[in-house]
């Protein structure tokens, strides 16, 4: 096994390494996000420069999760390739040292880094997220709103019957406008139809605001206000609305799929992104093995700069693939388990077999 202290000084250099990629497309991410932010806003009066900075802060983070393969595979290549600069790869290997035992810390910490950016940091970047969405809401007002916030369906049960709900669009209260309820019964028979302008949900109860209620064979009836039983919560309308599984959190992505199931909706993207999050150490670990194949070289033998842009290739392959994967699995081609695992897990099988093939031939 590695001694403690060299095991301490790579993991050291790894982290190191890591957060400083991470904190330079930080910056980078903000200060693009900052100045398209600010053309947005340009034209709109009384913009608070404050404003515009906390939209990019809380957007950023969610934006830089996408990165987090990247972030492990530069921060891996720096690392390795300084170690290899100053020779001190050299020293451990003539002191009989293999590839698999100085690997051992970074591959320890990426797998920690996966679990960590899967428990933690998602949650905290799906916060900052809504955060975001709230804060353009009042700066940019219903245009925003109408870009996230689409036509949608939903069912909902109650102690009447079911009722599947239709809503053009929703503002930053939560407050539904253009509204229609189509009411059926125990048997599922089609009792009446109820259009409003607007619904407001309560706890149990929809509040509509000028509806129309058609009933068959009956004539229309006009109501100012009129209450609906519902068993939905102003969180199940929330994530109905989102748009993508990207803004829920690790932690509300197995009751999420569970509400879709209960209201007959597809739950397909929650359990693909349920599964990424699941996969995405063992994705940080492949990135750390691609990354090593690549930059274990002593750079003296020459050739270092064609091996780094080989395993940025290498790397960017593999996120390609992650992603066609994914497409596919939201689109229900492929089972969500299988498309969230399998790039990760082939991707690490073929950095270990590089690896064995380099080092033990």
């Amino acid at each position: 096994m590695i001694g403690r202290t060299l095991g301490t000084y790579i993991g050291r250099r790894f982290i190191n390494s890591i957060l400083s990629v991470f904190g330079t497309l930080f910056a980078l991410i903000f200060l693009l996000d900052f100045v398209e932010t600010m053309r947005r806003a340009s034209d709109i009066p009384n913009v608070a420069l404050s404003t515009i900075v906390a939209i990019s802060l809380c957007r950023t983070p969610s934006i830089l999760e996408q990165t987090l393969p990247f972030v492990l595979l530069f921060g891996t290549m720096i690392c390795f390739v300084g170690l290899s600069r100053r020779l001190e790869l050299v020293v451990a290997r003539a002191a009989g040292l293999s590839v698999w035992q100085f690997l051992t810390p970074p591959v320890l910490l990426a797998i920690a880094l996966g679990i960590l950016a899967a428990i933690a940091y998602n949650p905290l970047s799906a916060h900052l997220k809504s955060r975001t969405d709230t804060l353009e809401g009042k700066v940019f007002g219903s245009r925003k709103l109408d870009d996230r916030s689409g036509a949608f369906w939903m069912r909902q049960h109650s102690v009447d019957g079911e009722a599947v709900l239709h809503a053009g669009g929703r503002d930053e209260n939560g407050v539904l406008s253009n509204v229609t309820f189509y009411i059926f019964d125990h048997d599922n028979r089609f009792q009446r139809r109820v259009d409003a302008e607007t619904a407001t949900l309560t706890e149990g109860m929809w509040h509509l605001g000028k509806a129309h209620e058609l009933v068959p064979d009956h004539q229309i009836v006009d109501h100012e206000t009129l209450d609906l039983p519902t068993d939905l919560t102003a969180e199940h309308v929330r994530q109905t609305f989102a748009a993508s599984a990207d803004s829920v959190s690790f932690w509300r992505l197995s009751g999420a799929i569970s509400q879709a199931n209960a209201e007959g909706l597809d739950a397909n993207d929650y359990r693909l992104q349920y599964q990424t999050l699941l996969a995405r150490p063992v994705l940080l670990l492949a990135m750390v093995l691609i990354a090593a194949t690549v930059s274990l070289r002593f750079a003296r033998f020459g050739g270092v700069g064609w091996m780094i842009l080989s395993g940025i290739g290498a790397g960017f392959v593999l996120y390609v693939v992650t992603k066609i994967a994914k497409d596919l699995g939201n689109a229900g081609l492929v089972d969500p388990t299988v498309a969230a695992w399998s790039p990760a897990v082939v991707g690490m099988l073929i950095g270990f077999t590089v690896l064995l093939n380099q080092e033990d031939g």
